[in-house]
Parts: C-alpha cells; sequence; structure tokens
C-alpha cells in the first residue's frame, strides 16, 4: 500500500517523471533549517560553497535529519522499495537578484550510477517560483536515450562544468517547479532540468537529495559511499557513511573530505 504517492502520482512519476509538490516541513521547521544553515554562513563569511556544499548531511545532524525525515522516505520508498540509500545531498542556493542559473541536464549523464531508479528529492527553503529561478522539467524526457551534452564552462553556471544539454529544448513543454517553503518534489535521474537566475528580492535555497535502492553500484569510481537510512543493505555496493555525533565533529569532517572528493 502506497504510503504518500497515489496511484495516479505514481503514473504521472512513471510517465512524464517527476511529481509535485510534497508538503514536508512546518513552518517551525523550515524556520529551523534556515536558520541553522545562515548562521553557519554568517560563521564562514559566506554562503556555502565548495565541498561543504555537497554531502552536508555527513557533516551537520540538522540535514542528516533531513535526508531521514519520514514523509521524504516514505515518498521515496513508493517508487524504489524499502531499502534505500541516500548518495548525496546537495545545496542549490541563489542569492536575491544574482546571475546564477543551471543548464539544461540529465544527471544520469555524469554520476556513474548503474540505475535508472535514482529519485531526486528537491526540497524548498524559501519560495521557488519563475521569479526565484525555480526549477524547470522536460517531462517525459526520463525515456529513451540520454541527450547529447556539452561542457560550455560559465562563472555564472552552478554546474561545475557547465554541464549543458546540446541539442533545442522545446520551453514550451517544459514545466516550472513552484514550490513553497517546506514543500518539495521528485524526479527521475534521467529527467532533463534547468533553472534560470533568481530575480526576487529573497535567496532561493533548495537542498536536493538523491535516493538510490540498494542493489545499486558506482560504475564510475573504485570507491564512493551512501548513507542507509531505511531497510537493509544487503549488497553493501557503497561505503556505509556514519552519522555525525554533532555538527563538524572531527570523524565526520575526515570521512567528509573524502567522500566529496570521491563525488567531485
Amino acid at each position: 500500500m502506497a504510503r504518500i504517492l497515489n496511484e495516479q502520482a505514481r503514473k504521472q512519476y512513471e510517465h512524464e517523471g517527476h511529481y509535485f509538490p510534497i508538503d514536508v516541513l512546518s513552518a517551525d521547521q523550515i524556520a529551523a533549517a534556515r536558520g541553522k544553515l545562515e548562521a553557519f554562513e554568517a560563521s564562514q563569511g559566506h554562503p556555502i560553497a565548495g565541498a561543504e556544499r555537497g554531502k552536508s548531511h555527513l557533516i551537520f545532524t540538522w540535514v542528516d535529519e533531513l535526508i531521514r525525515h519520514p514523509r521524504i522516505l516514505d515518498a521515496v520508498e513508493d517508487l524504489i522499495g524499502s531499502d534505500i540509500l541516500c548518495w548525496t545531498t546537495v545545496w542549490w542556493i541563489k542569492e536575491a537578484a544574482s546571475d546564477a542559473y543551471v543548464s539544461w541536464h540529465q544527471d544520469v549523464r555524469y554520476w556513474g550510477l548503474d540505475t535508472s531508479e535514482l529519485v531526486t528529492v528537491w526540497l524548498a527553503l524559501s519560495p521557488a517560483t519563475p521569479e526565484s529561478g525555480c526549477m524547470r522539467l522536460l517531462p517525459g524526457s526520463h525515456k529513451g536515450e540520454v541527450l547529447p551534452h556539452t561542457d560550455a564552462y560559465d562563472n555564472d553556471n552552478m554546474l561545475t562544468r557547465g554541464q549543458e544539454i546540446s541539442v533545442p529544448i522545446d520551453e514550451l513543454k517544459t514545466v516550472a517547479v513552484e514550490l513553497d517553503p517546506g514543500q518539495a518534489s521528485l524526479h527521475n535521474i534521467r529527467l532533463a532540468h534547468a533553472s534560470a537566475p533568481n530575480r526576487s528580492g529573497d535567496r532561493r535555497i533548495g537542498l536536493s537529495m538523491h535516493y538510490i535502492p540498494t542493489c545499486t553500484k558506482q560504475l564510475a569510481a573504485d570507491w564512493d559511499s551512501a548513507s542507509l537510512v531505511r531497510g537493509e543493505d544487503r549488497f553493501h555496493h557503497f561505503a556505509p557513511a556514519p552519522r555525525p555525533a554533532h555538527d563538524l565533529d572531527g570523524e565526520a569532517r575526515r570521512f567528509h573530505e573524502k567522500a566529496a572528493g570521491a563525488f567531485r
């Protein structure tokens, strides 16, 4: 029996490659999570960046709690079953009135995983609107061959190498993923997606969490890690990631450094 997604929602995800919105966090939980993120940023003197932008669930207890949120895991279980690993997390933050954007791309092209079942959960901590540069999706693009890509390095592109689909995208067929703070969207690893700059007066803050069935293998590296968040891992294809005892504890930081390096 489905926990979060009814039959219609699951059929939409199967045919279009996405589903949203799902209500996850309360107003108090949103404020707490954003407050902890911005307190860390204030302590560093700049927005979260570099290695700490990825796999931050390995160094922050409150992000570790987010990847294990029952509403999120219930929705993921509806799609890939009850044995679930969280492979990675990434912050997607666009400052107010910034030029940061994400080019059209498909994650499956780069991540080295042998699964087409990876589910990306994109959790909003501030309004995700067309004005703030919310994600856009191309429904159905998760089916068929992966589209050709090129690396088009651009300082404003939030992707490492400016990865970009090198064939035209029909924008009239795309869907804007508008989310209120505390809501999340789901999309498939093969789905083409992008986002425009933030022209609003607030930061656009999102955390992507990437979930895989435990049978998944990493084909592009000899070592990779993942966090078991539900069920049992009978395959042991990934090094089990330890949970941080407290924010930025020494052991957690050492593991994070290795894991973030492998991800890059």
